[in-house]
């Protein structure tokens, strides 16, 4: 990345070229941090650690260049961090509700965007390898907050172009959410490298940037299945160990219940063993056997099925009484 100084004298034959630098500026001080917000404050150590880089326009070597991309609010010196509500030119001015941008509306983001990049690469540049005095870290934030600003109204008003390219990408087997995520990406990189001086629209060279992130995306996919042809099966990672201990206590428990059937412990009457062997089939052979309603058990005995289950919550009771003495005496 070519650093590129403040006092560096631009001329015609430098638009459209990308100038960056790598920041060497010395951290802020305790007193000086104190002075800006918590979001002011993240998005000055940011623009102290990354890179920074901008496309030379025609427009910035004009001395009215500011006035003209962001009105009269001027923020040098000033506690002002955002200058939101200047006035601008109505012909160029953003629509407010609007996600759609002309092409000139377009245009004037992107200078507004690489216009802020300069400014900070400029006060950057100016204090590589010294600390910033507060004024100029109050300027620094402006011309960022500007620069985030520009960036977000192109990238907002181009996200419905990610949507449409991953609804029509025809790759089986891709994840809709992993393609869109990997286009807004693309998205956001294309912003940062787009020359408006060019005369091309934005969007046509960002739909090269995010088919091309399509395709990384099926490169990945494929290579993932290449070294895991089977899926991932939920099915697999389930134990049944529950479920089995489940059915050996169910097992152990109609065992003991028909042992104490057989040997009569719980003191029943001919009817109340009937019932209780009726109902939840006791006796059949078959463990997959269905037992009989109240309403055939009392078809069966010639009772109706409330005196049966009177004769049943009886007679459950009596076992239970005997379950209960087993259990407390183990």
């Amino acid at each position: 990345m070519t650093s590129t100084h403040a006092n560096e004298t631009r001329s015609g034959a430098d638009v459209g070229k990308c100038r960056g630098l790598e920041p060497q500026v010395l951290p802020p001080s305790r007193e000086q941090w104190a002075s800006f917000g918590e979001a002011d404050r993240e998005l000055l150590a940011r623009v102290l650690r990354e890179p920074v880089e901008y496309t030379e326009h025609e427009l910035f070597l004009r001395p009215d260049a500011q006035r003209l991309l962001f009105g009269v609010g001027a923020i040098e010196g000033t506690n002002t961090y955002f200058t939101e509500h200047a006035s601008v030119d109505p012909s160029q001015g953003l629509p407010g509700d609007s996600s759609t941008l002309s092409t000139s509306q377009e245009v004037l983001l992107f200078q507004r965007l690489n216009f802020a990049r300069m400014k900070q690469m400029e006060l950057l540049a100016e204090h590589q390898g010294v600390q910033m005095p507060l004024d100029k870290l109050r300027e620094l934030a402006a011309w960022a907050h500007r620069a985030t600003l520009a960036r977000g109204q192109i990238a907002q008003a181009n996200v419905p172009l990610v949507l449409a390219m991953a609804k029509r990408t025809r790759l089986n087997g891709l994840d809709f959410s992993e393609l869109v995520s990997e286009g807004n990406f693309a998205l956001l990189r294309s912003v940062d490298k787009f020359d408006c001086s060019r005369g091309y629209k934005f969007s046509t060279y960002a739909c090269r940037a995010i088919l091309k992130s399509f395709s990384r995306v099926a490169i990945r996919t494929s290579r993932y299945r290449g070294h895991f042809p089977t899926e991932f099966d939920p099915t697999l990672e389930k134990s049944d160990f529950v479920d089995r201990k489940r059915d050996g206590v169910e097992t152990d428990c109609v065992e003991e219940l028909r042992e104490i059937l057989t040997e009569n412990r719980a003191s029943l009457n001919d009817i109340e063993q009937t019932v209780i062997r009726k109902r939840f089939a006791l006796d059949e052979i078959d463990p997959l056997a269905k037992p009989k309603t109240l309403e055939q058990v009392g078809e069966l005995i010639g009772v109706t099925k409330e005196r049966v289950r009177q004769i049943q919550n009886k007679a459950l009771a009596k076992i239970r009484v005997i379950l209960e003495e087993s259990y407390l005496a183990a």
